[in-house]
């Protein structure tokens, strides 16, 4: 498995509209969920989710060549 950091910065839309869905969707859940446990953490994961799924774009799967799809 290559790491390739050029590729990282490269934006391309790389996960589909399932996956989109569902990491906005988790990711407005934590979101409220740190809301209510007062959660650092949790509030980041939230935001990360939530930006992934709206910009349909992964660094991790960019990175990972896209050897990432579920």
């Amino acid at each position: 498995m290559n790491f390739d950091y050029k590729r990282l910065i490269k934006f391309e839309l790389n996960i589909n509209e399932r996956q989109k869905k569902y990491r906005l969707y988790s990711g407005i859940a934590a979101l409220v969920t740190s809301i209510f446990l007062a959660s650092i953490p949790l509030l980041l994961i939230g935001l990360i989710l939530t930006a992934e799924g709206y910009f349909g774009w992964c660094p991790l799967c960019s990175a990972l060549d896209n050897k990432c799809k579920f």
